[in-house]
């Protein structure tokens, strides 16, 4: 298992991260998965096995269920992994309780520190935007929390990259804590995030966690054009994350996944997750599975390497459009782009275009 480096921080978790949505199965989440606490322990039991040490979880995954879950899993051997929750979303019928305001951060916080069993959460994230909440308040109760010792980090999660720079700067402005991550959706399936939220990520040293990399399953290789959903998937109930917008392309991917899969002897799972370990600015990719034949077969992608041709063929199939700016800045800006730029616009430089980028570069 590699490990890096969470952002500007000094933490170092696992590229590989234990995702929790798949237990508790309440309410909405029963789509996704049915984990009760015993196959939680073994679920647990193969990622540390496996060098994970970063477990990320929710308060609203299965409205609290999956918090309790992972505390008595992890009763006893708390000091052996680092603990991910997050906030945002209702947990209550009432006027404050959801959002990012003072109020329902800190007593979200001590209900999922309940929840958990634990004093302390090492990274705490902040679910969604908050339009209606000030930055400020939010950042001043999340360096509350900080302070008190009941977080040690703070991330953020689904943000646009406008919104995370907005918070940056307020946090800049005011000596307030700084997010050290950025947890978002980028797979195969939905390269949207590379537009901004990975450069942003980039340019202002964010590590970027990265959900649902095989794109809610459509990625297993049990997906295949003109079929119908496999019977049980989340994609035939009433979940729908990830949207799909372009099936022609997301098909296209899947059919290049399999043959490289087949050439590799492993796992259609195995490669996009591969693929995604391999990207630019991501420090970690959070896998949840139904089931421990899905799990240990997402861990082995952690030694899966892919060929430079390979990789390119998978960025052939699923690479989206540059869009305004993006392409202008291509034709004419070229000359003078960083390394977050490039994140984007480099593989859409032809190879005139990328020896002026390198010459022009200092030192």
């Amino acid at each position: 298992m590699e490990y890096r480096q969470l952002g500007r921080s000094g933490l170092r978790v696992s590229c590989l991260t234990l995702g929790t949505m798949t237990f508790g199965g309440r309410g909405q989440f029963r789509a996704v998965g049915q984990t009760d606490l015993d196959g939680a322990r073994h679920q647990i039991d193969m990622a540390l096995d496996a060098g994970v040490n970063l477990i990320d979880t929710a308060d609203v995954y299965s409205q609290g269920a999956a918090e309790e879950i992972v505390g008595h899993a992890l009763n006893g051997r708390r000091d052996q992994v680092l603990l991910a929750t997050k906030v945002r979303f209702p947990m209550g019928d009432g006027e404050n309780d959801a959002g990012l305001s003072r109020h329902h951060l800190i007593a979200a916080c001590e209900a999922s520190l309940r929840r958990l069993g634990t004093d302390y959460v090492d990274l705490y994230q902040v679910h969604e935007w908050d339009g209606q909440t000030p930055l400020e308040e939010t950042l001043a109760a999340l360096e509350h929390l900080l302070q008190s010792g009941k977080v040690r980090y703070i991330g953020c999660s689904n943000f646009a990259g406008w919104q995370v720079m907005k918070a940056l700067g307020i946090a800049a402005r005011l000596r307030l804590p700084r997010f050290v991550s950025h947890q978002v959706y980028l797979s195969l399936q939905e390269r949207s995030a590379e537009y901004e939220i990975v450069p942003s990520a980039l340019d202002q040293g964010l590590g970027l966690l990265i959900w649902s990399p095989l794109a809610g399953g459509l990625l297993s290789g049990k997906y295949r054009r003109g079929q119908a959903p496999p019977s049980g998937s989340r994609h035939a109930s009433e979940w729908d994350e990830p949207p799909v917008y372009e099936e022609d392309r997301l098909y296209d991917t899947i059919e290049v996944l399999v043959e490289i899969a087949q050439d590799h002897d492993v796992s259609p799972a195995q490669v996009a997750l591969a693929w995604l370990l391999r990207r630019p600015g991501i420090t970690s990719v959070i896998i949840g599975a139904r089931t421990d034949q899905q799990l240990a077969d997402n861990l082995a992608a952690a030694n899966l390497e892919l060929t430079t041709d390979e990789v390119a063929r998978l960025d052939s199939a699923s690479r989206p459009p540059l869009i305004y700016p993006y392409w202008h800045q291509r034709k004419t800006a070229a000359d003078r782009l960083s390394a977050a730029d490039l994140s984007l616009i480099g593989p859409h430089l032809d190879a005139g275009a990328a020896v002026t980028v390198e010459a022009s570069r200092p030192g």
